[in-house]
Order: structure tokens, then sequence, then C-alpha cells
């Protein structure tokens, strides 16, 4: 339940529409809801000002589908994250208008139209074109959240005349995702040339001693640009969701 939805659900109250006892009926599940392997927290929209979203990688399709009827039922938007393609024709079954973003691998269902947020733009930058399902799924979240994005895809350091090319993006964007690799040169770089937040996201794409992500991860946490923030290894979910979240600062009427 979302501040817009408690609102009304008060207006319906206080205007007569709805008796106290209905209006505790829709309340009772507010701070949770025990589904006995899992407990949803529906208070967390009202909390965080987004809901609670579904890690589908080791989860059976049943429970994930537990979990998005208990959020469908109060009109949540519906968000599963690192989801296989089967796990996904499953939910599908059940969700026909749901949309699945393979290769984010992500499930998104809109129980309620996405508010879009107009101020303000989330640039997601991936150095190769292995890196772009992790910045796909920064790209997902962030939209979901209703955010603009734009993409800006194999511009690594290898190659580095592609990024200065897009000097209007970098002038753009009010903060940067920035996905890498191998070494992990790219977001310091990006940090060096804009003086808006980087995100660095290092990915597990590389060769024998990029050792899973590790040597990416460590280059981005030893950056000498003061504006670099760096999450976990392939973590693009965290990076996009915190892109949102600075970017709302900008919107005070969230």
């Amino acid at each position: 339940m979302d501040v817009k939805t408690l609102r009304e659900l008060l207006k319906s109250v206080a205007s007569g529409c709805l008796s106290i006892d209905e209006a505790v009926s829709k309340l009772e599940r507010l701070p949770f809801e025990d589904l006995a392997y899992a407990r949803v927290d529906h208070h967390r929209s009202l909390r965080k000002g987004f809901p609670e979203v579904i890690f589908g990688q080791g989860k059976s399709p049943e429970h994930i589908l537990g979990i998005m009827n208990a959020i469908a039922r109060q009109k949540d938007t519906i968000m599963v994250t690192r989801l296989s393609p089967e796990k996904a024709a499953a939910l599908l079954a059940e969700y026909p208008d749901a949309t699945y973003y393979r290769e984010a691998r992500i499930l998104v269902h809109e129980s309620q139209p996405i508010r879009k947020i107009n101020n303000g733009l989330i640039a997601v930058i991936a150095a190769g074109t292995s890196d772009i399902p992790v910045a796909e799924e920064a790209v997902v979240t962030a939209t979901t959240m209703g955010h603009r994005v734009k993409k800006l895809y194999d511009a690594g350091v290898s190659g580095i005349h592609r990024l200065m090319d897009e000097a209007r993006l970098l002038s753009e964007a009010s903060v940067f995702v920035v996905v890498a690799g191998m070494e992990g040169a790219l977001p310091s770089v990006v940090g060096g040339l804009v003086g808006k937040p980087v995100i660095g996201v290092p990915t597990s794409v590389g060769y024998g001693t990029s050792f899973g992500g590790i040597t990416a991860l460590l280059g981005m946490l030893n950056s000498c640009a003061s504006n670099v923030c760096v999450v976990n290894i392939d973590n693009g979910f965290g990076a996009g969701y915190i892109a949102a979240l600075i970017n709302n600062l900008g919107n005070r009427d969230l």
C-alpha cells in the first residue's frame, strides 16, 4: 500500500463511503503478512517509497507466486529479480499481463500505473557488451521505480573516444550507473569527467585474474575519483535502486 492508496482509504472513511471496520480490514495486513514461508512487508511502500522486491533466485515458482499474490492484493507494483526464463514462464501463466525482461532477468507486474518522475535523468553506462545483462538489471529497476533512463553500451576504456563522444549525456544526467568488468576502470573515468554521483558496478566478466569480478571490485573501491561509490559484484538491481533514490532527492513532492 502506497501513500496515495492510504490517502484514498482515509478519505473514503472521512466521507462515509467506507466504514471503519472495512478500513481496519484493509489495514490489518499493513505491517506484514505471514505466509509461513515468507513474511511480506506491506509497509515498505509507505516507509521507503517502493514495495518489497522479490529475489527470485533460490525460490520455487509456487513460493514466488504466493508472495506476488500477497503484494497484488495490496495493489502494489510487483518486481521479481534474478528470475530464470523457466520460472518466468510459470509466473506469466498466472500473470499474463506482466512483463519479463529476459536480459535483465526481471519480471514486473503493474498493479496500478507506475508514477513517472520527469525530473532528473539516470545514465546507465556499460563498458562492454558482456556487461549488458547487469546494466539492464539497473535500467529495468530504475525505470520500474518511475525514472527516466538513458543507456550507453560498449563504451569501455579500450576505446575511450566512444565515451568522449557522448558529451550531451554526460552533461544531462543527474546520476550515473557505470558497469564494468575486467579491471573496472570505467567508473573512475566517468567520475573524473562529471560532478555528479557515480555508482560503480563491478561485473564477473573478465579473464583469469579478474577472479570473478574481485579485480574490478577492488579497482572501483580504490578509485581516486571522489564521487564514485560502489555496489557489490553483478548487483545491477542495487545500483539502479540507489540511483533512483538519489534522483528522488530533487523531487520534493515524493
